[in-house]
């Protein structure tokens, strides 16, 4: 019992720090390197907790930067921990790769990730290799692409309309003009998505290609490997044998100037042979921490291609899109709206918080509502909310109309300043978490009643005029930007 209430108070500790540096990291940092720490053993008498990771790299890379920061919080959080050791999970020591090859001639499911080489192999990579028939005729392994991400679920709008369309180019059956591809993006917009479709649409286009995806930091973790098992050579020649080359998250590509060496002619030798490589990363290349100069250059030689925030109307898309998924699931169009307009931080928090609201409607029964999304999705919303004031939306109303911001509270019925007035009235119901008598209060001590058929008046407004439909959304657009 004693060692089963230690344990539950260091899983309680630690879960207090690793909040704290999240906030103190923020979210990126915090999801790929602080997350993934597994508790392990506290020894009372040496004051030693052992605290593990999956891989050797990322056990290096955060005893480096972060052994220090931890320690602190630790002893701050309980003065007997003296010392905190980093290593790699006990059971991952030993890593074991995915073999490149079948020998049975059956090519799996993109998702299957059930094939594990024998130990030795070299270029397991964890990552996924696919292709058709190989020179010896046997069937090559088609794992690790998701299925479900491919161009036809992509949805394309001004945000991200040139890495679309630069993604499908370098996909087709012609040769692209431009080598590599570098797409650019924040967290959850859509870049992984595109890496995925690009192997889905040229194995398609190419039935006989070798194709090869994996992240950077399992490129760098495979190379290290690769190294102290003498097999380079053998890294280096099945690397280079690929048509099409995906790495992800590029910009943990740090450190290890041997494994950065290898890339940067790995990106030579296959672009002197007419081969195809596609990037991607949060940053542009010129942005990369601790990457070596040339390899910079190289990323940056072809088509670098950002993907914006996904503006409103995309929003709106997407929603529309993967709510096709959930037929015959009715969700009104206020929810939609009210999603997309809140929701507004990456894309991928946007489809999770609809998966969420719709998986909940279904296996309570309730029908889902304006009323249910902001009950469930609470967490979802405050984390995307950028706080509007009333005195803000004010400001941009008179500004759009311009008419003076002492209208706003004033008496006077004038049509040139009721309707800005109403419009304002009708934003800050729609962009803030005021009550109808708050509203009215800063409108010149306005009943509550007064707000609210500027609110229904302003609605009915827009499905009847385009006018006015066109001036709510320029200003949201100004408010929310």
């Amino acid at each position: 019992m004693m060692e089963e209430q230690e344990a539950l108070d260091l899983a309680a500790d630690w879960a207090d720090i690793s909040q704290g540096l999240r906030k103190d990291l923020g979210h990126q940092l915090h999801s790929q390197w602080i997350k993934p720490i597994q508790l392990g053993t506290f020894c009372k008498e040496t004051g030693t907790l052992d605290m593990f990771l999956p891989t050797e790299f990322s056990a290096n890379w955060v005893a480096d930067r972060f052994l220090d920061r931890l320690s602190l919080a630790w002893k701050i959080a309980r003065p007997d921990v003296r010392h905190v050791r980093i290593s790699v999970m006990p059971s991952r020591r030993a890593l074991t790769g995915l073999r490149l090859g079948r020998e049975d001639g059956v090519r799996r499911p993109a998702n299957d990730r059930a094939m594990l080489s024998q130990p030795g192999d070299a270029l397991g990579m964890g990552a996924a290799e696919l292709g058709g028939l190989g020179a010896n005729g046997l069937g090559m392994a088609s794992i690790g692409l998701d299925p479900s991400l491919t161009f036809t679920t992509f949805v394309s709008g001004a945000a991200n309309v040139l890495a679309a369309n630069a993604a499908q180019r370098m996909a087709a059956t012609e040769t692209p003009q431009f080598a590599p591809l570098y797409l650019k993006a924040a967290t959850g917009q859509g870049k992984t998505h595109l890496l995925h479709a690009i192997g889905h649409a040229y194995l398609a286009a190419h039935p006989r290609a070798r194709i090869f995806y994996c992240s950077a930091e399992r490129f760098m973790v495979e190379f290290v490997q690769a190294l102290r098992q003498n097999q380079t050579i053998e890294f280096k020649a099945r690397l280079r044998g690929f048509d099409l080359l995906l790495v992800d998250d590029i910009q943990f590509i740090i450190g290890k100037a041997s494994a950065q060496e290898e890339l940067l002619y790995t990106i030579d030798a296959l672009l002197a042979e007419g081969k195809r490589l596609v990037f991607a990363a949060d940053r542009a290349p010129q942005a990369l921490d601790g990457v070596e100069q040339r390899l910079l250059s190289r990323l940056s030689m072809g088509l670098v291609a950002d993907i914006q925030p996904a503006d409103i109307e995309l929003r709106r898309s997407i929603l529309e899109h993967r709510l096709q998924r959930f037929s015959p699931t009715n969700v009104p169009a206020d929810v939609i709206e009210f999603l997309a307009r809140t929701i507004n931080r990456n894309v991928r928090e946007l489809v999770g918080g609809l998966n969420k609201l719709i998986a909940y409607a279904q296996l309570t029964g309730q029908a889902v509502s304006l009323q249910l999304a902001e009950e469930q999705l609470t967490d979802i919303l405050s984390a995307n909310r950028r706080r509007i004031t009333i005195d803000e939306i004010q400001r941009t109303v008179c500004q759009f109309y311009r008419v003076d911001r002492t209208e706003m509270s004033s008496k006077r019925r004038a049509r040139a300043v009721v309707r800005p007035r109403q419009v304002a009235m009708y934003l800050a119901k729609v962009l803030t978490p005021r009550s109808y008598p708050e509203i009215g209060r800063k409108f010149g001590g306005r009943d509550h009643s007064t707000v609210i058929h500027a609110v229904r008046l302003i609605e009915d407004l827009r499905t009847r005029d385009a006018d006015m439909d066109g001036d709510v959304r320029s200003l949201l657009r100004q408010l929310e930007s």
